[in-house]
């Protein structure tokens, strides 16, 4: 059988409430196929709109093979370019952020206005076309302080996600906002696995401390199974002055947001409870007590937004065994270091929390690698986020194995 036959049996075989089989966790012509499958296909997030305000500033990410400029340009625009030449495929932009007039390619100077139109091209001759020559578009969205990419061809349907998110997004302002911190770090684990850890809270208590102190490990926190009096308190309240709440997972399972208490009377992720910043995230909710909105969207995002700052988790996967996870810590554009807040004490817990799951999914990856590991059940108390996102999984690659070879756009 080729791989994508083997893929497709393997994903067959996988039994209900369980792992998934061993070599989609650990096979490289497996890993191949789930970009194929989904990171080529499925939309991404690829960073704030506040990390390029002016016209020129661009930040880059790499999508399996895919290298990606996102750049606001001359007319406000936020767009998604190839970060490829259509001259000889040099990268045009190196760097993870930076701010340029034109985008020019290092290696032989084609020189490219901020929408990938070809400006200049030394010594092409006469029959050259220059508007044959830009840069290729990258499907990009952006709202609610959110920049979107997809490589493919034709883009998925992104209007039912912006519609479901937006209202619980928009009150936190993040438009407004400014990145305060970032840490980008590499665990050696299949991106699954990644997403697997986040999904449930059952390994919270040994293991993370820190996050324990405001985050509650208890698996109805975030109402999916029917609020508890106390979770229905919050929502009402939270709602009662202009917060949507409530859960809401799509019919896909690609998606959910839900906004969660947090322990103790705790208004934010710190050691004491109290804000980290004491300038709110958003002129809109004065109240500080809001608990945290929990959004994810599969593959790529998972999201914590406070009352005083929001915490964004962007996974690109590496290799097979070999993921990135990048943090942000965004605060209100004007807050001050040192006066509004401590970045030691705004970082403090979600740093903690980030090193000691990537010890958690490294120990996890080597123990997958083993020949004899043999898929075991989900707790049906605590795990049902990690099914629910297997099930995903699951069922977007089975889709996608029938489906024709994606390719990137053509030059516009």
């Amino acid at each position: 059988m080729d791989a994508k036959s083997e893929m497709r049996s393997e994903l067959r075989a996988r039994r209900a409430g369980h792992a998934l089989p061993r070599r989609l966790y650990v096979d490289p012509a497996f890993f191949a196929l789930d970009l194929e499958n989904i990171w080529y296909k499925e939309w991404l997030f690829a960073g704030h709109d506040c990390e390029i305000p002016k016209a020129g500033d661009y930040l880059t990410l790499r999508v399996g093979d895919y290298p990606v400029i996102v750049v606001r340009g001359r007319d406000g625009v936020i767009r998604a370019l190839h970060n490829s030449c259509r001259h000889r495929g040099s990268r045009i932009c190196p760097t993870e952020r930076g701010s340029a007039s034109r985008l020019v390619c290092p290696y032989h100077n084609w020189s490219y206005e901020l929408d990938g139109s070809l400006l200049f091209a030394r010594d092409m001759g006469p029959d050259f076309d220059r508007k044959q020559h830009g840069l290729k578009r990258v499907h990009c969205d952006s709202f609610g302080g959110y920049v979107w990419i997809c490589l493919a061809e034709e883009a998925p349907d992104f209007s039912a996600f912006r519609a479901s998110a937006e209202p619980y997004i928009a009150p936190h302002e993040l438009t407004k906002a400014k990145v305060a911190a970032e840490s980008t770090i590499v665990e050696e684990g299949n991106w699954k696995l990644v997403w697997e850890n986040n999904r449930e809270c059952y390994h919270c208590a040994p293991n993370h401390p820190e996050l324990c102190r405001s985050f509650p490990e208890s698996a109805n926190v975030t109402g999916a199974d029917g609020a508890s009096p106390l979770i229905a308190e919050h929502w009402a309240r939270c709602e009662a002055i202009g917060l949507p709440s409530r859960f809401e997972l799509s019919k896909s399972g690609q998606y959910r947001a839900v906004r969660a208490p947090l322990l103790r009377d705790a208004v934010s992720y710190t050691m004491s409870g109290q804000a980290a910043v004491k300038r709110p995230l958003s002129d809109r909710i004065a109240e500080p007590n809001v608990g945290s909105l929990l959004l994810f969207h599969f593959p790529s995002t998972w999201n914590h937004l406070l009352g005083d700052h929001a915490v964004t988790f962007r996974v690109l996967p590496l290799g097979p065994t070999k993921t990135q996870v990048t943090t942000k810590w965004l605060v209100h554009r004007d807050a001050v270091e040192g006066v509004d807040y401590s970045g030691d004490d705004l970082t403090y817990v979600w740093n903690a929390t980030n090193e000691q799951d990537k010890r958690i999914i490294e120990e996890n990856q080597r123990g997958v690698l083993s020949p004899a590991f043999e898929p075991g059940p989900y707790s049906p108390a605590h795990e049902a986020g990690v099914d629910q996102f297997v099930d995903w999984y699951c069922a977007t690659s089975e889709r996608a194995l029938g489906a024709a070879k994606t390719r990137p756009l053509a030059a516009e």
